[in-house]
């Protein structure tokens, strides 16, 4: 059995919906709030307790993942869960968030979403595919790097975040951080939104539905991994603040944390930085 030789000569598309169909049977078999908040006794990597959807998701994930390695392909999986699963090495790097916006699909709210990114090296700028599926909506939201990003199959780019903020997303909302930081921004924005997702946060923002996003928490590369694909693709801006390397070099691993900042322009995004910098 040969191992392929580059991160796209895998069907990650075909994964990916497999994934997505494995994660909707879980969640029909825990239908209610008190069945989909059981915790397993386990945490996380990111130090959250592991709910019975959180691995049930990841069961779902990886077990299309332990298929394509069955079937030669090589590369290292990085999971909001389970940490760092080595597949047989190479440069590949899949990054997962098995449901973003855990906290919604636990409380019956509609956006939660997976998100999976499929890279060709060790940084935010290697990412080559991007998938987010938003089980609320149901809407499916993919990119390729250098070729662009779609939602449902369609292009994105026809309509474009406004050029001033008419619409802020705010993610990451702890009660004490929103009382901080919304009062920083209040100039900037006429009205703002929170889903309780950063990952569609994002992809609301590359299909001009937000005009700008701001995660008011450190994130890290699992959180918007996939997403970042469709906001750059379309030529959008994306920073990490907390950090002075720039986006690109941001490591796809589960150590490094920043809050982000996106918007349609780079002047925007770093006028919305500045604020909560200050």
């Amino acid at each position: 059995m040969q191992p392929t030789g580059t991160a796209l000569d895998a069907d990650w598309l075909g994964a990916c919906r497999g994934a997505v169909d494995g994660l909707r049977a879980v969640l029909r078999d825990h239908p209610r709030t008190r069945q989909r908040a059981v915790e397993t006794g386990d945490r996380g990597e990111g130090g959250d307790r592991t709910l019975v959807i959180d691995e049930g998701a990841e069961h779902a994930v990886f077990a299309q993942l332990d298929a394509l390695h069955a079937a030669g392909h090589r590369f290292t999986a990085v999971s909001e869960e389970r940490g760092e699963i080595d597949y047989g090495g190479a440069d590949i790097r899949v990054v997962i968030d098995p449901i973003d916006g855990s906290l919604n699909a636990k409380r019956l709210l509609p956006h939660y979403a997976l998100s999976i990114a499929v890279a060709d090296g060790p940084t935010m700028a290697d990412v080559v595919f991007g998938y987010v599926f938003d089980f609320g909506a149901g809407e499916e939201w993919t990119a390729t790097r250098g070729e662009g990003a779609w939602l449902d199959g369609a292009p994105l780019g026809a309509i474009k975040p406004k050029d001033t903020i008419d619409i802020l997303s705010l993610e990451a909302t702890r009660s004490p951080l929103v009382a901080r930081d919304a009062p920083k921004v209040a100039e900037l924005a006429y009205r703002m939104r929170i889903m309780g997702s950063l990952a569609l946060s994002l992809c609301h923002l590359a299909a001009g539905r937000v005009d700008a996003v701001c995660s008011l928490k450190a994130a890290r590369s699992v959180d918007i991994a996939a997403a970042q694909l469709l906001v750059r693709e379309l030529g959008l801006a994306i920073d990490l603040f907390d950090v002075a390397s720039p986006f690109g070099e941001a490591p796809l691993d589960l150590e490094g944390r920043s809050r982000v900042a996106a918007a349609g322009t780079a002047e925007i995004c770093g006028s919305l930085t500045a604020a909560l910098l200050s």
